[in-house]
């Protein structure tokens, strides 16, 4: 029998330093309202179109290529929205840790967005999806760099760390469940250290997790020291501790003031202990608290990016890339936050274990930077997504894309950063509060109906809200053009007023060149500072 072949491809365009993805997780016990959640905020300059991918049907012989190889189609495969949620509820995300780049296999073809949305399409709760991707590298070989996915459904949060082999075949990894109560977070870096080897229930590994490292000389069990996932298969740098670890001590810190956590690691002082792989937060946190808690660029901290001359006379928090360079043979850098205008997009998923799965799961689905976006609620039982989010070409800009209005607010802001993130701020406030508030309304509407009425009201509401927050952007654009014109900003009159730059800043303008700017005083004599420049 001729067999059936799928040409899947998913194309990632990104640019240096653009697989700088940032991972949260609450366990349903850590969360206020008992759901599991998980924050993937994907960076890259690239436009992404959400899909929606039907359940379906396959006969036995059909296969998906990937490349020169294939793999055998699922019989049966689930209902996914993009690569982030199926109709199980299962959601996952990922931050890529590169790790030792001799291990990456670059000639295999399947690689870690694939086994994504593979493991969305087969598996029904995060534990399966874990077995779907360890299946899948071990049959078929491992093409991406060194990668932690995080995997949760209502009941459960894992993290699966990966890394290849160099070519010898499968992968080497290790997964952890999260205890419930506890929140989790990687940012690039793997984050397991010692795992148990005798713990099933909460831990699963690659029979060659060990065996691989003596192999290739990583690890030496002779030298009594424990052995430990992320040094051995990611060692820490200081560059790599200060891009990716900080992104991690902001949201436990956050979360949990209380354990008052020590910046030493993420500022790479040798021999400061890591942050642990999991924490129990101050107080549950609702769904606001997480949106508030990816929303960051430093506020507040000595790594502030709103202040100080790099933020400009405005206090903005946007650093052009590179974000390394090197000065009289010195290293610096940027600071990497939580918020990054370079983000392509960003979502929030909700999985309760106590509602219907249309219902119950629902991504939180924002384009562009986490700080700037507004967040609209897509249900597991939706049937086609909002057209907002399918439309736009990378090269061309277009107000009829979701991604393009979103990207030109956020640029705009950042003209006059200050002022004009408060007008942003409002909106995106007045809106998600009111998606927030409305979530009760909809639950109790159709929990009880069956899944195609459930899809039809769920479909509706999506696109109304995914169409109310696109329109309400164009008409922030428009107000922000207006208000802010020619270096001027309109009273509420539609006056032009001088509000000029920050005194602080001014001060430091004139700290840089005192004779460039200063006007001569021709009362004082003798003063080289009053000589014209």
């Amino acid at each position: 029998m001729k067999k059936a072949i799928i040409i899947l491809s998913i194309i990632f365009w990104s640019v240096s330093e653009s697989f700088s993805c940032t991972n949260f997780i609450i366990t349903k016990g850590a969360s206020a309202d008992g759901s599991t959640m998980l924050v993937y905020t994907n960076d890259g300059e690239w436009l992404y179109h959400l899909n929606l991918t039907e359940a379906a049907n396959h006969p036995g012989d059909t296969y998906i290529r990937y490349g020169n190889d294939s793999i055998l189609q699922a019989s049966h495969t689930n209902k996914v929205i993009g690569f982030q949620m199926n109709e199980y509820q299962v959601a996952i995300g990922e931050t890529t840790f590169t790790g030792r780049e001799e291990l990456w296999d670059k000639s295999k073809p399947l690689k870690y967005w694939h086994l994504m949305h593979l493991a969305l399409e087969r598996a029904k709760t995060a534990r399966e999806a874990i077995d779907v991707i360890t299946g899948l590298v071990e049959k078929y070989g491992y093409g991406s760099e060194g990668e932690s996915f995080s995997i949760i459904d209502p009941d459960e949060a894992w993290i699966l760390e990966m890394i290849g082999t160099g070519g010898e075949g499968g992968a080497v990894w290790v997964a952890r469940k999260i205890p419930d109560g506890y929140i989790s977070a990687h940012a690039n870096m793997a984050r397991i250290g010692l795992f148990p080897l005798d713990d099933p229930e909460n831990c699963i590994y690659s029979k060659n997790v060990i065996s691989f490292a003596i192999e290739k000389g990583f690890y030496n069990p002779d030298e009594n020291i424990p052995f430990e996932f992320n040094n051995i298969y990611n060692p820490p740098s200081p560059d790599r501790l200060k891009y990716c670890e900080t992104r991690v001590w902001s949201l436990f810190s956050r979360a949990a003031p209380s354990l008052n956590l020590s910046t030493d690691y993420c500022r790479g002082v040798q021999g400061a202990e890591r942050y642990p792989l999991w924490i129990k937060p101050d107080k549950k946190l609702a769904l606001q608290d997480v949106f508030d808690l990816i929303r960051d660029h430093y506020e507040g901290t000595r790594f502030d990016m709103t202040k100080g001359i790099a933020a400009g006379p405005f206090g903005s928090p946007f650093r052009c890339r590179p974000l390394f360079w090197e000065t009289d043979s010195a290293k610096y850098s940027w600071e990497r936050p939580i918020s990054s205008y370079n983000t392509a997009f960003s979502f929030v998923a909700q999985a309760r274990n106590y509602l219907p799965d249309g219902v119950g799961g629902v991504v939180w689905f924002g384009v562009d930077e986490t700080y700037t976006t507004c967040y609209v609620p897509l249900y597991c039982g939706i049937s086609k997504i909002p057209e907002p989010f399918t439309k736009g070409d990378m090269k061309k800009f277009s107000w009829d894309s979701m991604w393009w209005v979103f990207n030109f607010v956020s640029n705009y802001t950042n003209l006059r950063y200050s002022y004009m993130i408060k007008d942003l701020q409002k909106v995106q406030s007045e809106l998600e509060n009111k998606f927030i508030s409305e979530q009760d309304s909809i639950v109790t509407l159709v929990k009880n109906l069956y899944p195609e009425h459930q899809s039809q009201i769920l479909t509706e509401y999506s696109s109304k809200a995914a169409n109310l927050v696109h329109s309400r952007w164009i008409e922030l654009g428009e107000h922000l053009i207006t208000k802010y014109n020619d270096g001027y900003i309109k009273n509420d009159k539609g006056y032009p007023v001088q509000e000029g730059y920050p005194e602080e800043w001014k001060r430091e303008v004139i700290k840089s060149d005192p004779g460039k700017y200063r006007i001569p005083d021709w009362n004082k004599k003798g003063n080289i500072n009053d000589t014209p420049y």
